[in-house]
């Protein structure tokens, strides 16, 4: 021997065998890291729009409720009053695309309506 320490075949095989599997332990470890905080991230990301959802819905509601002590019954307003709940009560926090059918591009704009014109 020449003062070094002689290592068989075997032991430099186990070595290399246990290295290799605490590298993928590590690997596997991180990965598993980055997915626990993403899965997180996503969740708190959708409960957010969730609640986003349901405050937009909320303050719809508490201003059609406001609109009709506001003016007061009227025929005209009936029907209107009836399409807004409907288009305020289609809202789905849950859907993530949200009311798309709720809004025409196609339909005209009444002009002479005050709340029209800003």
């Amino acid at each position: 021997m020449t003062g070094r320490d002689h290592l068989s075949k075997g032991e430099i095989a186990k070595d290399a065998v246990q290295a290799g599997a605490e590298a993928a332990a590590h690997a596997v470890g991180e990965v598993a890291t980055i997915l626990t905080r993403a899965v997180g991230d996503v969740a708190a990301a959708v409960g957010g729009l969730a609640t986003e959802m349901f405050e937009i819905r909320d303050s719809s509601r508490r201003a059609l409720a406001e609109h009709a002590e506001v003016t007061g019954p009227g025929a005209g307003d009936a029907a209107l009053d009836a399409e807004a709940v409907d288009a305020v009560d289609a809202i789905d926090p849950a859907d993530p695309a949200g009311p798309a059918e709720l809004v025409d591009p196609a339909a005209p704009v009444d002009t002479a309506d005050p709340e029209v014109q800003g």
